[in-house]
């Protein structure tokens, strides 16, 4: 029974990275791409070479529709937020009109001052608004509590706070019509042996806030987390059990 059980797990790893590397790539620069999902979404990969981590690659959504877009974080920085914003409106005829980052690091609002100064409207969780002001980091122009809803033409978009994890601001954004979950950097990919990067995070509330994304999104397909590689469903499974690792090294350690 056990040998099934592995068999299996081995199995829906395995498809899970073979669709991933199914999807269609856009060269756009050494230090960015695009991955196309759809017709209408993209992720966005940019990558820097942080003191750290070294180089790291950030994913961020694109949600395109008739001429228009909504950018989900942006590249790590305004130069590579110019060079993403040029190819979209270039190679996809459209342009970005709203820009929603999931939590106030740089690999979500590196890129916000290029984006202000081409009229993009942002929206953002209020904490990563009062965040970003208290540090004297360019600022979000429209801030919400809880949750957020908006319309791409016909397509909803609704962006949620469900609790801290990575960042005591995190916020997810799912797309119905899409069955994709946003995660973020508050999601792991399955290559992830740990948590990550922990400076901001609330370790201790991560776990609920994960139990939350389970049961809020039981119908999801896609899931993209901040760093990494897009799966689906078992990404956040993934994120619950390294938290669960975590704590009993935690407890190991006292």
């Amino acid at each position: 029974m056990k040998t099934n059980i592995l068999f299996l797990l081995f199995t829906f790893v395995q498809f899970s990275l073979s669709a991933q590397s199914g999807y269609q790539k856009i060269h756009i620069a050494d230090d960015l791409e695009l991955i196309k999902l759809s017709e209408k979404a993209y992720v966005h990969v940019s990558y820097f070479e942080t003191q750290s981590f070294g180089k790291v690659g950030a994913n961020g959504l694109l949600l395109v529709d008739k001429g228009e877009a909504f950018l989900f974080d942006s590249p790590w920085n305004n130069a590579q937020t110019e060079k993403l914003l040029a190819f979209i409106s270039d190679s996809l005829r459209t342009d970005v009109s709203t820009f929603i980052p999931g939590h106030w690091h740089d690999d979500c609002v590196g890129g916000i001052g290029c984006l202000h100064s081409k009229g993009v409207k942002s929206y953002a969780n209020q904490m990563t608004v009062d965040i970003l002001k208290e540090k004297g980091l360019p600022v979000p122009q429209q801030g919400f509590n809880d949750s957020l809803s908006l319309k791409l033409n016909d397509i909803e978009v609704y962006c949620y706070y469900l609790g801290a994890g990575h960042s005591t601001d995190n916020i997810v954004a799912w797309i119905p019509s899409e069955q994709i979950l946003f995660g973020g950097c508050l999601v792991k990919d399955l290559d992830s042996k740990d948590p990550g990067n922990l400076s901001d995070a609330k370790t201790d509330e991560w776990p609920e806030t994960i139990q939350k994304t389970i049961a809020k999104f039981p119908d999801v397909k896609t899931v993209i987390p901040g760093h990494g590689r897009i799966g689906g469903k078992e990404l956040l499974e993934h994120t619950k059990e390294l938290l669960r690792q975590y704590a009993i090294s935690l407890r190991n350690t006292k």
